[in-house]
């Protein structure tokens, strides 16, 4: 099966140089091909109920609004299309002008439900589809997609030479996606360590959080990340504990991100897998307190790697407001504000924000902030959070960044820092470090911080 996966990938892969190259800047193809292959997924699962779904519509009012919960009892999906299109119809069924054969795959696109059609927004995939008419080349991708060689469905099949094609699980399909979504980042990536972090990272910060409590996980698991990207975290804790055993039904992903395309790229990536990707938000984890508004506010387990070195000046301003004009502004961010004891041992609210050249600490507090208290979860939260070492190093004493660390230690919230490895983040050598948070210290390990020096731990 990893022979198939494989081959479907380098398909795949081809079709981005043959059809995109001059077209398209090298670093746009990532945006182009993962949605045409979520897409092609999705109409392919699609394909069996099409024609109930055409029946069911010629029975409804035109002027009625679709059921979404008629369609989705037909497809047995979270999802549907009420077009009349498919990809394969597209290709048949081609016209000879551009423009129609692009008002056709926009009726195709603008006839799914709308949890589909909020990643093809934030991909902005209505504008990518007219450039590639516009340059003659949106036929040509579809035919690629749906060359009969590359199986995207989760029935078996024949290429065209009569050799078999495995089907495609929700497993295998997130397989070859992610393996498109890895090759796309290590070319894409010209700022060190942003959008991809190295899947033996992700997997090392699983183990630290769950191996710890794996028998005595909660019935009901919840995994945030509030700094998704493109959900890495959040899948490879799912899979994680799939593997321990644990059901998926029982377990629920949540995760803020704030670029369009990588978060739609993290939807894409829960969709095509058949895991619910409702709790993905797309915001500012920094200016925006989402989840402290929703039913589920409070977390059991988080895995994180938040940006490094970023600027927050212009999100400071949307949590402090002013009180009298001209006068100090003050903090209105409860997430931001720590109590701590002075010298005279009264404990009294702190400002405890970084400077703004780099708001990683920022999204620990977030993180603390999200914790479920014990008398919600008896097993308490566990946190991974990967940081460089300004998170360790920077700041004077009573600034914002060491009271932060004065808070996390005096709480006794850290329970272990681990080197890792040099240069195990793409075009980029900075020293990290994982952070293990948890409000449930085993009673040996209260009082104490653990500190692992893995920096000459790996394999090339």
């Amino acid at each position: 099966m990893e022979n198939n996966n494989s081959q479907i990938v380098s398909l795949i892969w081809n079709i981005a140089d043959d059809v995109l190259r001059d077209v398209f800047l090298r670093g746009q193809y990532r945006d182009v091909i993962l949605p045409m292959v979520v897409l092609r997924r999705l109409d392919a699962l699609l394909e069996p109920t099409k024609e109930e779904v055409e029946e069911e519509l010629k029975e409804m009012d035109p002027e009625d609004e679709i059921d979404e919960d008629v369609m989705c009892n037909i497809t047995q999906l979270s999802y549907y299309n009420t077009s009349k299109w498919t990809l394969n119809r597209l290709k048949d069924q081609a016209p000879d002008n551009n423009d129609i054969l692009y008002k056709n795959f926009v009726e195709y696109l603008s006839g799914y439900s709308d949890n589909v059609k909020d990643v093809l927004d934030n991909f902005d995939y209505y504008n990518k589809a007219r450039k590639l008419a516009d340059n003659d080349r949106l036929l040509a991708i579809i035919e690629r997609i749906t060359d009969p060689r590359i199986n995207l469905t989760n029935k078996p099949q024949n290429d065209p030479d009569g050799l078999p094609l495995p089907p495609l699980d929700n497993v295998d399909m997130g397989t070859v996606f992610e393996e498109l979504l890895r090759r796309f980042n290590e070319e894409n990536n010209e700022e060190a360590g942003e959008h991809f972090t190295p899947r033996d990272a992700i997997s090392l910060l699983a183990h630290l959080v769950f191996e710890p409590v794996k028998d005595d996980l909660p019935k009901t698991i919840t995994l945030y990340d509030p700094a998704c990207g493109s959900g890495g975290m959040l899948t490879e804790g799912y899979e994680y504990l799939v593997n321990l055993g644990v059901k998926d039904s029982t377990i629920f992903l949540s995760g803020t991100e704030i670029n369009p395309e990588t978060y739609a790229i993290c939807k894409s990536d829960l969709i095509i897998k058949g895991v619910n990707p409702d709790g993905i938000h797309k915001g500012n984890t920094i200016t925006e307190n989402y989840f402290a508004k929703q039913k589920m506010n409070s977390f059991g387990f988080m895995l994180t790697n938040p940006p490094y070195g970023k600027s927050w000046k212009t999100d400071k301003e949307s949590i402090y407001s002013e009180v009298d004009e001209g006068k100090k502004k003050v903090l209105n961010d409860a997430r931001f504000e720590l109590k701590l004891a002075n010298f005279a041992g009264e404990v009294e609210p702190l400002d405890s924000t970084p400077r703004t050249s780099d708001g990683q600490l920022l999204f620990v507090l977030e993180e603390i902030d999200k914790m479920k208290p014990l008398d919600m979860q008896p097993q308490g939260s566990r946190i991974a959070s990967i940081h460089n070492g300004s998170s360790l190093f920077t700041g004077d004493a009573g600034s914002g960044e060491s009271n932060i660390r004065r808070y996390l230690i005096e709480n006794d919230l850290v329970d272990c820092i681990v080197q890792l490895p040099n240069n195990i983040f793409y075009n980029t050598g900075i020293t990290t470090y994982v952070w293990i948070f948890t409000n449930k210290k085993p009673a040996e390990r209260r009082g104490k911080v653990q500190l692992i020096n893995a920096s000459e731990c790996y394999e090339k």
